[in-house]
């Protein structure tokens, strides 16, 4: 806002002309500009605390914000997190498979996606590919899978239904070498 206020004081901009406003170059356009800048960032400001409580909140309640991670999805009537009947039962395999000590997150990821045929979820633009190996990584490390929510460095207790135990998650960590 002050660069564009600097143009219009060195004439570098004559005036300023939007379908809704006009700002001409003289000291009212100038000061009303400025509080046109004012207000935008005051809503920006407020926005982003009500995002951040809201998020906050949620948290606190035991519910991640946000797109449900792969395994789960968002139900939209009660804004909770809840198991996709498909693929949640899919990702447990995977575990399970982590979990006998004789596969790496590879070889899951391809008997995931060659011998499964597992398939992200079709969304509107995105989803229904293969599984990618950098994915099987992704849910093999994530708490969220174990009951835990990791949120701003924070870790807080989810009310979702984990895929593994505390105990598989950390015994999956420890196969992986973390």
């Amino acid at each position: 806002g002050g660069r564009i206020i600097y143009l219009l004081d060195k004439k570098s901009l004559k005036d300023l002309k939007f379908s809704t406003f006009t700002f001409e170059n003289n000291s009212q356009g100038k000061f009303m500009l400025s509080i046109t800048f004012g207000y935008s960032k005051y809503y920006v400001d407020s926005l982003s605390e009500n995002v951040k409580r809201g998020n906050r909140a949620k948290i606190e309640m035991g519910w991640r914000p946000n797109q449900a991670p792969l395994g789960y999805r968002n139900d939209k009537e009660t804004k909770t997190i809840v198991k996709d009947p498909v693929h949640f039962l899919l990702i447990r395999k995977m575990y399970e498979l982590m979990l006998t000590g004789t596969y790496s997150p590879k070889q899951i990821a391809l008997t995931a996606r060659d011998g499964w045929g597992f398939r992200t979820p079709q969304k509107k633009r995105i989803g229904g590919v293969p599984l990618a190996l950098s994915s099987t990584y992704k849910i093999l490390t994530n708490p969220f899978y174990a009951g835990v929510i990791v949120w701003s460095g924070q870790t807080y207790p989810g009310k979702h239904e984990p895929v593994v135990s505390i105990d598989e998650f950390e015994r999956v960590q420890e196969l992986l070498g973390r």
